[in-house]
């Protein structure tokens, strides 16, 4: 039996728009992603990251950490990238991040979640067609530990034709 996969498809909008963020609505991003320490050796090596506590077991060892740290970076890379999906994947200029905070070292083998809620919501006062939305995102390890945090802005389009 050959199935048509082709014609039985449905194109998925991606993200949302402006109208579908409302002040204090959370969103528990659905992925997760285990960093391992491939992801850190690549991505610290990519961006010449020549802090030794990314790539040098003994010593993060000797100050104090069970193997090296995942590059903070990746961290926030990471549970940034996890929020777009929900966020901002519909498209619209990225306009900042604020408030970033690390709470504690993230380590190979980790496995990172994100929950994002919507601080506020304004029109553009330039573009009719468009909103600017903010965002708190935090960022978990398995264990349910914070261990990043940050306020991010987006431009998010309008539905086309809506009123908002």
């Amino acid at each position: 039996m050959e199935v048509d996969f082709i014609n039985q498809a449905q194109l998925k909008n991606k993200g949302n728009y402006f109208e579908d963020f409302n002040i204090d609505q959370v969103f528990e991003h659905h992925w997760g992603k285990t960093l391992i320490e491939a992801d850190n050796s690549l991505f610290s090596s990519l961006n010449l990251e020549a802090n030794p506590l990314y790539f040098n077991e003994c010593y993060a060892q000797g100050h104090d950490h069970p193997s090296v740290i995942i590059n903070p970076m990746l961290v926030f890379n990471t549970v940034f990238g996890l929020s777009v999906e929900d966020l901002s994947e519909a498209g619209g200029l990225f306009l900042g991040v604020d408030a970033l905070t690390y709470h504690q070292s993230v380590y190979p083998r980790d496995t990172l979640v994100a929950r994002s809620k919507v601080l506020a919501k304004r029109l553009s006062n330039k573009n009719p067609l468009l909103g600017i939305v903010t965002w708190h995102t935090e960022g978990f390890n398995q264990y349910d530990e914070l261990v990043i945090d940050f306020k991010r802005s987006n431009l998010v389009s309008k539905r086309p034709g809506g009123t908002e």
